[in-house]
């Protein structure tokens, strides 16, 4: 790992330069907000359209790197200098991002030590050190969840080693720095209470001194996150929680609801042919993002209830297995499933929450063949996802390479572990659809421009449907190879 390390680190110092998004104007305002402002503004200030919406440990840690910025330019913490981006402080921002990995990059070490097999658990510790997605998405548009990740690996690595307090205290402390991993408390929650406060088997062994100081210690760590905040609650809560957003994001992420809008779309086509009565002020909509932004013109409008009914069964389908059968590989395999569920029907998912998906299924990807074969298509489709996010020519050689770099030795190295190949184990319908992300990107990034020298909003469409093709035949194909196993 040390040589992947300083390889990697060097690429990321290369990277500097490179394209940024938006997030890195939002993540140099919250360093202005909490350095400049008394924390009893940190949640009602709205100078920038980019206010502080992660729960309060992000914005300490936002505060700690404040402290080092003034060094690098104080005008970066001038809350009314907004979209500035001098050179230091683009590069003091991309430091912090390379730097707050090393978390990552401990929780790996451990996740070796832990895990037994040193050469399977080496390349799968790789395959997350060195995800593609990671580098767009954080060394390039810019966030910072390589090191999120690294927690929650170390509350993985607790959990294995039998330390479920500890594993439990640790994805508290991961909710208060990023409320999306709320959609993978419920296999914490079905675990830790069948797995700690039960000692065994038999219901009447229910500990109420372990549930006491489990629930005491959850509790403990949200008192020290929200309690400064106390008097702001509801603003935090409000800007935690935005459920006036509509269902999609602009740039519909690869999930069901993708390929609910793209039907939506088709219907249209048929509606206008066949005199059908449609909802007008719909029909541009599902291919933005703004706020309230919900309405289909043909099929039903979708709320924010429905998803969230949606998502608590498909948890349900995978939860009921961990309870009956609280192992360490039921538990990974149910957290992996609920964080899927609600990438594929959450409310307004943004395209880079697929990580969520993909960096949890990359510790399973060694178990058995299904979960590499499963592995294979979902990493595909989902990295190819995020192309979009770097939509100028300049970067379109460096992810595709890495991409590729990252699939032969991260894929052919655990097809040679099962004594496999790549070929072998995928089917023929699979491999074709793999080579059609290939046509897809020669279409987006070449013919495209050619034929029709405008309608921006069809590659991304085409995009987001096709991937979601890939993502949600990834998810039937893991919850086989779950249900099938427990």
């Amino acid at each position: 790992m040390n040589n992947l390390f300083i390889a990697s680190t060097i690429l990321k110092i290369l990277l500097i330069p490179a394209y940024r998004s938006t997030d890195f104007e939002v993540h140099r305002n919250w360093l202005a907000i909490t350095h400049s402002l008394p924390i009893s503004k940190w949640y009602i200030e709205k100078t920038s359209i980019w206010t502080l919406d992660y729960p309060p440990f992000f914005a300490w840690f936002e505060k700690f790197w404040s402290m080092f910025a003034q060094f690098a330019d104080p005008n970066m913490l001038v809350v009314d200098n907004l979209e500035y981006a001098s050179w230091e402080t683009i590069v003091f921002q991309r430091l912090t991002v390379i730097l707050s990995e090393l978390v990552l990059y401990w929780s790996l070490q451990r996740y070796i030590r832990y895990f037994g097999n040193q050469y399977v658990n080496w390349l799968v510790a790789a395959s997350v050190f060195l995800h593609p997605g990671l580098l767009i998405v954080d060394h390039m548009h810019f966030q910072y969840n390589g090191f999120l990740y690294g927690i929650l690996i170390l509350s993985i690595v607790e959990a294995k080693r039998g330390q479920l307090l500890l594993s439990g205290i640790l994805f508290a402390v991961l909710l208060n720095f990023k409320h999306i991993y709320l959609y993978m408390a419920p296999a914490y929650f079905v675990y830790l209470l069948k797995a700690y406060c039960f000692t065994s088997d038999q219901l009447s062994s229910f500990s109420i001194q372990r549930f006491i100081t489990l629930g005491g210690a959850v509790i403990g760590v949200f008192a020290l996150s929200l309690g400064p905040f106390i008097h702001q609650l509801p603003a935090l809560l409000s800007r935690l929680f935005p459920f006036t957003r509509g269902l999609c994001h602009a740039y519909w992420a690869p999930n069901f609801w993708a390929l609910y809008a793209a039907a939506d779309r088709c219907l249209i086509f048929v509606g206008k042919r066949l005199g059908w009565i449609m909802n007008d002020a719909a029909l541009g909509s599902m291919t933005r993002g703004y706020v309230g932004d919900t309405q289909f013109a043909v099929l039903p409008d979708i709320q924010a209830s429905h998803t969230m009914i949606l998502t608590l069964i498909a948890q349900i389908a995978v939860l009921q297995l961990l309870w009956r059968k609280p192992t360490f590989d039921n538990f990974l395999s149910s957290l992996t499933l609920c964080g899927f569920a609600s990438f594929l029907f959450g409310w307004h998912v943004h395209e880079k929450a697929i990580l969520i998906v993909l960096i949890p299924y990359s510790l399973m990807a060694a178990n058995n063949k299904l979960h590499l074969r499963t592995f294979i298509i979902l990493s595909a489709a989902g990295i190819y996802s995020l192309y979009p996010l770097l939509f100028h020519a300049a970067e379109t050689p460096i992810k595709i390479t890495f991409t590729l770099l990252w699939t032969l030795m991260i894929v052919t190295g655990l097809a040679f572990t099962m004594k496999t190949s790549i070929k072998s184990i995928l089917h023929p319908v699979e491999v074709l659809y793999l080579l059609g992300l290939i046509v897809l990107q020669l279409y987006s990034s070449i013919v495209h421009e050619l034929v029709f020298g405008g309608l921006e909003f069809l590659p991304l469409l085409l995009t987001s449907v096709y991937c979601g093709v890939g993502v949600i035949y990834g998810y039937l194909l893991a919850m086989i190879n779950v249900c099938f196993t427990c």
